[in-house]
């Protein structure tokens, strides 16, 4: 049996001293639907809407974190 491994496959970014279930934080996660990893964002704010909002201060790490889990992202074997 192969060890196991830790993996991050979600980030919430978020303003200093906001919980992670508050409308301004932002939940960049890998997902995998059974076609292959992929790389989701969403807001808790009005999830039906189906978009998001950001503001410029919240971009660098916002981008930061996408671009982290996309490359965290596995092939399809």
């Amino acid at each position: 049996m192969k060890k196991p491994e830790t993996r991050v496959t979600r980030i919430v970014v978020a303003p200093p001293n906001e919980p992670t279930f508050s409308e301004m934080a932002t939940t960049v996660e890998i997902e995998d639907e059974a076609g292959g990893e992929f790389v989701e964002v969403s807001q808790h704010g009005a999830p039906e809407l189906g978009k998001i909002q950001i503001s410029p201060e919240e971009w660098p790490a916002l981008r930061a974190a996408i671009n982290r889990l996309v490359r965290a992202c596995r092939d399809v074997a």
